[in-house]
């Protein structure tokens, strides 16, 4: 027997919790707080709740937790993921509006983390207290899981999870991040897919010598330049879904001596990939490069360090349209916001990625409207959020009731 929803999910709901959410400071690596309030939410609620903790040794020593709890049914079915990060960026300069106010203008909700991602969290607590106070009976497992440092370096909090056998036997995840902002489309927008990427280093060793006199050395910074172009002309490959791929230079670094030729230099490139491209691929397109470049010293490629090697990066993925999990959550959006779902792809990176690609499970980005995540006056838009929550309430119904 299912009871209608409405009193657990509506605008009130919905504003009460987020703003809870926002005033909370939880910037990646501090979000003890956070976890500490959706725990005890959890139990107030009378559903089902753990603390899962972790540390990483080898790179942070970050010590974290993660909220995890599981519905389960009557008989076995479908196990669906719903995942979330609780962490923030940092507060940048330039609000207008109090970064943790959680103030109302019309329908935006601003604050920090409004967008990306604590409105998909709230989405996916009052979705699960909704399903676990109206449907008596189902069969399959809800396994909810809000987690810390997704804004990270490694997104340490998820990949834990699946470290820690988590997400064994999941058939289908939903990650509530703001899929609309990210496509910049209008809601509802449904995200099929993200681009992959990895952060890497190149170092180039030149030559010292007297500043008078720089055609006795070789100039590290100069090198570095010739091969640094020459990786930005890199021809990408391209995916009918996800496009191509791209190059972001984050860094470069060098210098020696006062008058005196450096000889040694580096810079630092985000390589966004798509289907098709890896680390190895990006190790060619390094040396294709460094060729060309016709350089007379020498350099090197390093990835990042990372605490083991399948979190060093993030590899790219697409979910058919044609997957019957696929077929259906388009149909809950369209039963819930009478609008057929924009199909996107996202085009950079985040836990969704661990999901689709080392899971290897389809896995939905669908999440509310509104505008500047990791910048000022960030805000979400309450009625997607109500709409998002109902979405997922809805999917759960067709895949572990209907």
């Amino acid at each position: 027997m299912v009871q209608a929803i409405s009193k657990y999910i509506n605008r009130k709901q919905v504003e009460v919790l987020l703003a809870d959410l926002i005033k909370i400071p939880s910037p990646f690596f501090r979000e003890d707080e956070i976890i500490d309030y959706v725990f005890n939410w959890f139990e107030n609620n009378n559903l089902p709740v753990s603390m899962h903790q972790f540390e990483e040794k080898k790179v942070t020593g970050f010590e974290g937790r993660n909220v995890v709890g599981s519905l389960k049914g009557d008989d076995e079915g479908p196990k669906i993921l719903l995942n979330g990060h609780l962490d923030t960026v940092e507060i940048c300069e330039g609000w207008t509006k109090k970064p943790l106010g959680a103030e109302i203008v019309g329908d935006k909700m601003y604050g920090v983390g409004a967008l990306d991602m604590k409105s998909g969290c709230a989405a996916i607590m009052l979705a699960v207290n909704a399903f676990s106070k109206t449907v008596s009976s189902f069969n399959g497992e809800i396994l909810y899981t809000l987690v810390s440092d997704e804004e990270g370096p490694f997104g340490l909090g998820t990949d834990n999870l699946i470290l820690d056998g988590y997400t064994e036997d999941v058939d289908v995840a939903i990650v509530p991040e703001p899929s609309s902002g990210f496509a910049g489309e209008k809601f509802p927008c449904l995200c099929l897919g993200a681009r992959g990427g990895w952060k890497y280093k190149v170092n180039v060793k030149g030559k010292s010598a007297h500043g008078a006199n720089p055609e006795k050395g070789i100039n590290a910074i100069s090198e570095a330049a010739k091969i640094l172009l020459e990786i930005e002309k890199s021809e990408l490959k391209d995916h009918e879904k996800l496009g191509p791929g791209s190059i972001c230079i984050l860094d470069v670094e060098g210098g020696g001596a006062p008058l005196s030729v450096p000889d040694k230099a580096s810079f630092s490139i985000f390589r966004h990939v798509t289907i098709g491209e890896d680390k190895n691929y990006i190790r060619k397109e390094f040396a294709k490069a460094l060729a060309k470049a016709d350089i007379k010293g020498s350099a090197n490629l390093e990835f990042r360090e990372a605490p083991h090697k399948k979190c060093d990066g993030f590899l790219p993925y697409v979910v058919s349209e044609s997957n019957p999990y696929t077929q259906t959550f388009k149909e809950s959006v369209l039963n819930v916001t009478d609008s057929k779902a924009k199909i996107a792809y996202f085009s950079s990176v985040g836990d969704f990625n661990y999901l689709g690609s080392r899971v290897k499970v389809p896995t939905f980005v669908f999440g509310p409207a509104g505008k500047n995540y990791h910048s000022a006056d960030e805000y979400v838009d309450l009625n997607s959020v109500v709409q998002t929550a109902e979405v997922i309430y809805n999917y759960l119904l067709k895949i572990l009731v209907d």
